[in-house]
């Protein structure tokens, strides 16, 4: 069953988790961050979608709400991956987000969804589709309980096998 509803609203009702699963090896390259990031700035990104997200992360996980975040990547990493990787522990980490890095190559044997995904509280997922350049397009939701649980055993799996940010060195 489709659901019609957005991520702000999820976010604002979530109660004990959120969880991101990211599956490619770019996304909006237009983004002032990445922009920035490519002139050589290395801090944590100042630009205002950066910050409100930080703020997101910093409210909801204040409620007591989990939010985790895997990256499945191709190694060595592409240069927006790379960028992701130099910002995390400032932007996503000090926030309050748990990040974790799974190689693509170690994900072989693990059945994935067809899209990068958000589920909430284990009773929506939110499917972020994206154009071949990494451009964000759109988002559907969806609360039909079996699919729910595919995507969330789809992420549990990457979880476990994942390594935590402050443990995880990228190979060349």
């Amino acid at each position: 069953m489709a659901v019609a509803t957005s991520f702000d609203e999820l976010m604002a009702s979530v109660q004990r988790s959120a969880v991101h699963l990211e599956m490619r090896d770019g996304y909006t390259r237009s983004s002032e961050a990445f922009i920035a990031w490519r002139g050589g700035y290395r801090g944590a990104p100042t630009n205002a979608p950066s910050q409100d997200w930080r703020e997101l992360v910093r409210t909801t996980t204040a409620r007591g709400v989990k939010i985790q975040r895997a990256r499945i990547v191709s190694e060595p990493l592409s240069d927006f991956v790379q960028f992701e990787y130099d910002i995390t522990a400032e932007h996503n980490a000090a926030a309050g987000e748990q990040v974790r890095w799974l190689a693509r190559r170690d994900a072989s044997d693990l059945m994935l969804p067809g899209n990068d995904l958000w589920i909430f509280d284990d009773r929506v997922v939110q499917f972020l589709h994206f154009a071949g350049d990494g451009t964000y397009l759109d988002s559907t939701y969806d609360d039909d309980a079996r699919l729910v649980k595919v995507c969330s055993d789809s992420f549990a799996a990457v979880w476990a096998r994942a390594t935590p940010h402050e443990n995880y060195r990228p190979t060349d």
